[in-house]
């Protein structure tokens, strides 16, 4: 089978499961609801200084961004799905037995599920901008357009989302279990997180927070950072400057220690995918 006709084989096995859809949606509601409740209730209430044009862009960016810790889960679980469901229902053995190589077929589910997703997300992700832009207009914030900054952010959500699921993608293939898979994606992208903070509080390492800093929550809120997130945080205040010995990623470094993830947990992936028997 070529290359075409396996992303077409895998094009048709994401869009004939049920839970894809269902899960697509709920990304694409959680995304442009919790958007557009937050751009409805969120200001800068009544500070006495006068938020500059990047905290207002910042606060753009946040609509869309709110709803990661949410949505990101919710495209692990479906990649996790996507991938492992094949070793529950049996049909690796028909994908195998079509592709005897395997790890094309591996790699054309990767591609169809990241471009689906990608897909998915913008449309959720541009909604999302478009309404709060005219939300916050009503109330006298107003958002600039065309700020290459603002749109860049964005696409930082839409990558994030690409790059979870991914991942949530790799431990499937690597588990090879449904269950197992969905427990493992939540771990590295909710639990980590909550429990590397709890360490941090406890902890004055500076290489504790260090590697804190390279769990896919925290690079993901690199990846979509807005100049401005910090005059939007607190109005006024003079920029937070970076802690000597404390790593601070741009997003463009975010954005490929995220894609190392994907390719280190694809790999090893890969590499099992050919020495099992299925």
């Amino acid at each position: 089978m070529g290359s075409g006709g396996i992303l077409w084989s895998e094009w048709v096995k994401l869009r004939s499961i049920r839970s894809t859809w269902w899960l697509y949606g709920m990304l694409f509601a959680v995304t442009v609801g919790l958007g557009a409740q937050v751009a409805s209730a969120l200001g800068f209430g009544t500070a006495d200084v006068e938020p500059t044009r990047e905290a207002l862009q910042a606060l753009g960016v946040y609509t869309s961004a709110v709803s990661t810790d949410f949505t990101g889960l919710i495209v692990s679980v479906l990649a996790v799905l996507f991938m492992a469901g094949e070793y529950g229902s049996g049909m690796i053995g028909t994908t195998l037995t079509s592709v005897p190589k395997r790890v094309p077929a591996l790699l054309a589910k990767a591609i169809v599920f990241a471009v689906v997703t990608f897909a998915v997300s913008a449309v959720a992700v541009v909604i999302t901008a478009l309404l709060s832009v005219a939300m916050l207009s009503g109330r006298g914030i107003g958002i600039d357009l065309g700020d290459a900054l603002y749109w860049r952010a964005q696409l930082g959500v839409v990558l994030y989302l690409v790059l979870a699921g991914l991942i949530g993608f790799a431990i499937g293939a690597i588990l090879r279990s449904t269950t197992g898979g969905i427990a493992v994606a939540l771990g590295v992208l909710f639990a980590a997180p909550i429990a590397v903070s709890l360490f941090i509080k406890g902890s004055s390492q500076m290489w504790i927070q260090n590697v804190g800093g390279l769990l896919p929550t925290e690079l993901g809120e690199a990846l979509f950072s807005h100049p401005g997130q910090w005059a939007f945080i607190a109005p006024g205040a003079p920029p937070l400057q970076p802690t000597p010995g404390l790593w601070a990623f741009e997003p463009w470094q975010a954005g490929l220690l995220l894609l190392a993830w994907v390719i280190a947990l694809l790999a090893v992936a890969a590499t099992l995918l050919k020495r099992r028997d299925v």
